[in-house]
């Protein structure tokens, strides 16, 4: 990572956070789909998180992600493919199904995943993260979310 954190000059990762959403999804999903599909990458990949905040008065608050995330968006197609080049590439990811709408609690939501091959998967969005050339390849197709 570059170090380099002056204010006139950019931090660029040599790592890349990103999403991929079906751009048919409605606000809600989308919103809700990027949230879960973020929050399993900082249980497996523990370098992404940074420190701990704190306000002035000494308030703390939970440390985030230390990069930003870029959300991406593509048909059902280029959602599959990235699932794909993610998969072939054993890059971190989290994956997200239509089915996942339907279910009310987290062992359901397993269970809807566990129930379908990976090559059938109905994904609505997939997360990864990774080296930034191997991230950019995976969202390949896809397109920056407006």
């Amino acid at each position: 990572m570059t170090t380099d954190t002056t204010q006139s000059t950019p931090v660029r990762f040599d790592t890349k956070i990103a999403v991929v959403l079906r751009e048919d999804l409605e606000t809600w999903q989308r919103l809700n789909v990027t949230a879960f599909l973020v929050s399993g990458l900082g249980t497996q990949v523990p370098e992404v998180i940074g420190e701990p905040y704190a306000d002035a008065d000494d308030t703390p608050y939970l440390p985030m992600f230390r990069q930003p995330v870029m959300v991406f968006e593509g048909t059902k197609e280029a959602v599959t493919a990235a699932h794909g080049r993610a998969l072939g590439r054993d890059l971190p990811r989290a994956v997200f199904t239509s089915d996942l709408f339907t279910t009310g609690n987290d062992a359901d939501n397993r269970a809807a995943v566990r129930a379908v091959p990976a090559g059938r998967l109905d994904l609505v969005g997939v997360a990864v993260y990774g080296p930034r050339n191997a991230v950019d390849k995976v969202m390949k197709g896809s397109r920056m979310h407006p």
